[in-house]
């Protein structure tokens, strides 16, 4: 299969984003850090899942600063 992840583990990230949107950053050991410590009694494999796609989703609402630099190196 794939990178599909299940409807728990979307909503689980979801409701952490909205509750803590300033604790989380596109780096995944420090989301993963973080999930562990907001979530008791999450699974290690659950931990890693939800710390993955809340960095996934960050990264994408974020503005991609590399072709930025690129661009800048060009001219």
């Amino acid at each position: 299969m794939g990178k599909v992840k299940t409807e728990h583990i979307k909503r689980l990230a979801k409701e952490l984003m909205e509750r803590f949107p300033d604790k989380f950053s596109s780096d995944f050991n420090a989301n993963k850090h973080t999930v562990d410590l907001l979530t008791q009694g999450a699974t290690m494999k659950v931990r890693n899942q939800v710390a993955g796609y809340i960095t996934h989703t960050i990264s994408l609402t974020q503005p991609d600063s590399s072709s930025e630099t690129e661009e800048e190196l060009s001219d």
